[in-house]
């Protein structure tokens, strides 16, 4: 791999990776460490890159472990971040519905963090990041299946306890 091909094929992947390893060690800065980090181990293993059949799924994967392993250290501090990803605010919304949407996304950004480590890191890469099964199932090394349940799993979960809130305000 040379420059060109770098800038061409990993550079572009970095927003992408930083929005992945934030969900898992919740700290800016510590995030972009992971992926500086990341993106220095590609161009280490630049004369070995043409025996990867899809850089982003790999790029991905190494993101992810070494955020698990940030998140092993003894030395970090989780903190709480909370970044709005989808702002559909409309000029005719009302600020009763922009707070009531933002309540919503607060809620389900805090049900996500519950859900067990694989589901979370499936529904991310699905439904956040639009990854397909296949990309996902190559990511996190997983069978396609395993994926899709997961998915599934996920998903219930997050509807079950969204209607339990909605229903009884529990």
């Amino acid at each position: 791999m040379d420059i060109n091909r770098f800038k061409a094929e990993v550079l572009p992947l970095k927003n992408k990776l930083f929005r992945f390893s934030i969900r898992f060690v919740r700290d800016e800065d510590l995030a972009k460490d992971v992926v500086q980090e990341c993106m220095i181990k590609v161009w280490e293993k630049r004369d070995e890159m043409h025996l990867v059949l899809n850089i982003e799924a790999w790029c991905m994967q190494l993101v992810r472990n070494r955020s698990l392993d940030q998140l092993r250290s003894k030395h970090v501090k989780k903190t709480e971040v909370f970044e709005p990803a989808f702002d559909t605010r409309k000029e005719r919304d009302t600020p009763h519905l922009v707070a009531e949407r933002g309540d919503v996304m607060e809620r389900i950004m805090k049900l996500m963090e519950e859900l067990p480590d694989r589901q979370r890191e499936v529904m991310h890469l699905r439904d956040i990041e639009g990854y397909t099964y296949k990309e996902i199932a190559d990511t996190l090394d997983v069978d396609i299946n395993l994926v899709k349940t997961n998915l599934f799993r996920a998903r219930r979960k997050l509807k079950e306890s969204l209607i339990k809130v909605d229903a009884y305000g529990i």
